[in-house]
């Protein structure tokens, strides 16, 4: 895997055996602050406590950007997310994100207590901020939780058609609590179809640099 620099000027991983990337190459940063961020801990405003499931940890982008912008909503963050392929710690390390999102020393150091963190541990990394990395493939995992916000970041459907299931869908939506929410990137016409199919009502809301649209579900 090696690291490409996108268009807002973040990083990015490229998979090679799959020449697929972790973020949009057109800006991993704002990609994931328009879509994980905005359109899904945003929704959230007002609350107090929130549990949150990250379906693709990967570089810990998302995780890193909902532990300073949770601060931000004065919003308690159970934050569980699953990975079954970690990213290399060193290459990880090299990622730009902390640099990006804020200079100071304390974002290179919880961008690092993210990926210190033992998988399929809990910890209070930093106030208001309980992370738990989940080891494990989704089509075999079983939800010991539920969940008010659930980020689906999995690769996209062809590259990875078996994680945009009904099956898989499903599942999610059996963990959700009343109220609770899906946000993805992926606004394909298979996968909105999947959606409904497993009892979500859709929002198309607008898309990321790049991209027209996105996806909220409920």
């Amino acid at each position: 895997m090696n690291l490409v620099i996108t268009g807002d000027g973040s990083h990015t991983i490229r998979v090679p055996e799959i020449n697929e990337h972790y973020h949009s190459t057109f800006g991993a940063l704002a990609e994931s602050m328009h879509v994980f961020i905005n359109a899904g801990l945003g929704f959230f405003k007002g609350n107090r406590d929130l549990a949150v499931f990250e379906v693709g940890f990967g570089t810990g982008l998302n995780a890193l950007l909902s532990c300073i912008e949770g601060a931000k909503m004065s919003i308690r963050l159970e934050y569980h997310a699953l990975e079954k392929y970690p990213v290399d710690f060193e290459l990880a390390m090299k990622l730009n994100y902390p640099v990006m999102i804020d200079s100071s020393p304390d974002a290179a150091g919880l961008f690092r207590d993210i990926h210190l963190l033992p998988w399929n541990e809990s910890k209070l990394i930093r106030h208001g901020f309980k992370l738990h990395k989940i080891k494990a493939d989704l089509l075999d995992y079983n939800h010991k939780s539920t969940y008010d916000l659930v980020y689906y970041d999995a690769f996209a459907p062809e590259k990875q058609p078996e994680m945009w299931t009904m099956d898989i869908f499903k599942k999610i939506r059996d963990a959700l609590n009343p109220g609770g929410i899906l946000v993805t990137y992926c606004v394909k016409g298979d996968v909105k179809r999947v959606l409904i199919a497993a009892g979500y009502k859709i929002e198309k809301l607008p898309g990321p640099v790049g991209k027209r649209e996105m996806l909220r579900a409920g």
